[in-house]
This record gives structure tokens, sequence and C-alpha cells, in this order.
């Protein structure tokens, strides 16, 4: 026993980085030479939180910084009520649980809805992070492969069929979606209802971006669909809506009696969601229509500009997202996890517009194939998200079409 040997946990050992933040050291690696990052990488919006919101936390009266309740404060879930209600979804406020972040929601869905071993399907490319909770979960995610070329629209209903089995318990979505900005059609979440009574399925639904949807077909909640109301667990957040990651304050939305009392266990024992979140996050939703309508049109015109940007760039290819704020773009390289970590570790663009005091700029991308668990799918793809004002995006694709020029030729020779 002397000589044994400390180990990791085989769980840890098998999860996977994220496609997300797995490059990260070699950015700051390149912000310490003076590199100058253009980070496309990662849906963290650069526009400001509402003043509403960011007075609530500057003017906060309270004594002491006490536990809220597991479930979350009664008043936020009151007003989150009301927001619910402009899309026709009509709430009580124990039907809502408030988290640390709609991170935490999913974690708690899968630890409440699935046993070890458990099914979950899938369309890929997904959030990567789905397939982490469900590692921790001890639940296995079967995928249903969707392809660039059709827009990543819903496949056929028999793919997904052909997985179902006696361990499959549930069927995950985001819509609109990340990574690749879908938006599911009313008659697609039709079919997926279908496909949940038929088999007797939770339906997990991830839907913190239903406030950026631009075309001119509706966002379809799945709280909307008849017929499965004990089934649904809706994900939700405020990070993206408001810009306000930083303060981790999501949703796990249920009308499941049972589904939620099994939630509050997992609650309880982590004691209370964030108590500062709670106040940004209630500040944020009464009186800021003018604040998201403005968000939401300065999107669409970043979306313009980075789809036209990218399409312009020989050999590259994205379709046009209809909602979030992610596309998924195919490059002209074999391989763009080494070209990303390239970006980083080795190149570097100067000219005339470059910021005095910078010794270069580059561009921080995802490898999309961190968000396939089939192997060999994305190898050529990443995940942009447009969060940057146009002009940066402008640069940045500048830059991206120097670096794949630079890339492709040191490749060749």
């Amino acid at each position: 026993m002397a000589n044994k040997e400390l180990q990791v946990s085989r769980r840890g050992m098998e999860m996977h980085e994220s496609p997300i933040r797995k490059l990260a050291p070699l950015a700051f690696a390149a912000e310490g030479r003076g590199v100058k990052i253009y980070r496309l990488n990662i849906g963290q919006p650069d526009l400001p939180s509402p003043q509403k919101a960011l007075d609530a936390l500057k003017l906060i009266d309270r004594k002491t910084l006490e536990y809220s309740p597991s479930q979350g404060y009664l008043s936020l879930r009151k007003t989150l009520t009301l927001y619910y209600e402009r899309f026709g979804i009509k709430l009580d406020p124990d039907e809502i649980i408030i988290t640390a972040g709609g991170s935490e929601a999913l974690l708690f869905a899968f630890l409440s809805c699935l046993d070890p071993g458990d099914e979950i399907i899938v369309t890929e490319p997904v959030y990567a992070n789905y397939m982490t909770f469900a590692k921790i979960a001890g639940a296995v995610v079967r995928t249903v492969p969707t392809k660039i070329e059709d827009g990543f629209c819903l496949p056929d209903v028999e793919k997904f069929e052909e997985l179902i089995s006696e361990r499959t318990k549930a069927i995950l979505i985001c819509n609109p979606n990340n990574p690749t900005g879908y938006l599911y059609s009313a008659e697609e979440m039709i079919r997926i209802r279908d496909l949940v009574k038929k088999y007797k399925l939770y339906l997990f639904s991830d839907e913190v971006y239903r406030e950026f949807v631009y075309t001119g077909s509706p966002y379809l909640s799945a709280m909307l669909l008849d017929g499965i109301e004990q089934n649904v667990v809706l994900i939700d957040s405020v990070s993206k809506r408001y810009s306000e990651c930083g303060i981790r304050v999501g949703m796990l939305i249920t009308r499941n009696a049972q589904l939620r009392k099994t939630v509050m266990k997992f609650c309880q024992a982590r004691l209370s969601p964030p108590l500062l979140g709670q106040l940004v996050a209630e500040a944020s939703i009464e009186g800021t229509e003018e604040y998201s309508r403005e968000m939401y049109e300065e999107y669409i015109e970043r979306r313009n500009c980075l789809i036209d940007g990218v399409n312009r760039i020989p050999g590259c290819y994205t379709p046009m997202p209809m909602g979030a704020f992610y596309t998924v773009a195919q490059l002209p390289v074999d391989d763009t996890e080494k070209f990303c970590a390239w970006c980083l570790n080795e190149f570097s663009w100067k000219d005339e517009k470059t910021p005095e005091g910078v010794t270069g700029e580059t561009v921080m991308m995802a490898p999309a194939a961190g968000f396939y668990s089939t192997p060999g799918m994305g190898t050529n793809q990443v995940r942009l998200a447009y969060v940057l004002k146009k002009d940066d995006i402008r640069r940045a694709l500048f830059i991206l079409e120097k670096a794949l020029e630079a890339y492709n030729a040191r490749t060749k020779a």
C-alpha cells in the first residue's frame, strides 16, 4: 500500500475538454506576447448589461448577503411568469426553479430524470457541455447527424427512431440552436412532440436564445406543445438576453410536480442560487424592452456582417443562421483543431490598421469537431460567435483570410 499511486477518477479522465475554452492557454500566451485577439470562439456578448440591472447591483441596501431559498426568490419567479406570458407561456411561480445558470438547470434535469446507462438523443453538432453533463449523470448521448449543406435542419423522424431503444429516456433540443443558429419550425416541433409522446420520453428543451430569432417563422416553445405537458423540461438563462453571463442565473421549468420535487433535492444540497445574481436578474426583466429591441437589431446587423464576410473568403462556407448568435462555418483546411491552435501559437498579422502598442493581431475560433460525438465529423468546421461589434468582425474576418492564405501556403510548402 505504501507504493500505491494517487489516481484521478475514471470519470474525470473520460471527460472531454471544452472546444470553446480548451485553447484559452494559447490565447493567454499570445496576449502575453502582445498579440491582439479577436475572440469569435465564445458566446460572451460585448454589449453592456441593462443600466437598470447595474443600478440594482450598485444600490443594494442589504446588511447581510444571506442564503436565498433553494428554489430562488419568489419575487423573481413571479416576475418571470410575466416575462413568459409575452411568449404565450402561462406558468405558476412554483413551476419555476432558479438555478446557478442554465448549466446547473440542465445538470439537475439530467440527474433527476436519468439513471446511469439511460440514453439521450440529440442532433449533432451539439453544444459540447450537454455531453459533459450527461457524462456526469452517467447517461449516454446518442446523436443524429445534421448536415451543413442542409442548413442543419432536423433529420427525418426515422433517423431518431433508429436510435430509440429500451434505454432511451429523453430527447434534447436547443431552439434556437447552439452551435448552428438553426431555428426549428412549428412542423419540426410537432414531429418531436409526436416522438416524445409515442415513446413516453422526457423532452429537454434549451431555449435560452428565444430573444434572438431573425426570421418571420415564429419561435415555438416546447412548453406550448399539446399532449406532453408532463414530459417537458425547459432550460433557460438570463445570460445572453441581458448580456449577464457572469451573474449565473438560470431556470429549470416544468409542470411535472414529481420531477420538481426531485430537482429540489439537488437544489437543497447545493443550498441556494446566487443572491446578487437574482437581484440583478429581477431588475433586468421589466422596463428593459427598449434595451432588448436595440440589442436584437444589433445582432441582426452583426449576423449579416459575419455571414456575408465568411462566404466571401475563398473556400469558406456557412449557412444563414435563423437564431441565436452562432454559426458553424466550413474552412478550406483539413483539421481546424490544428489550424485554430496555429492561429494562436504561430500566426499574427500586422499592417497600418493594427492598433498601436500591439505586436500583431489574430483570431480565436472554436474547432467544431468538439461539437460532434461521431469521429471524423466537423474536422474542417469551426463555430463562430458574432458577439463583437461590426468593425471588429470585419477586421477578424480579414485576418482569418490572411491566416488561411498563410496556413495553406505553409502546408503546401
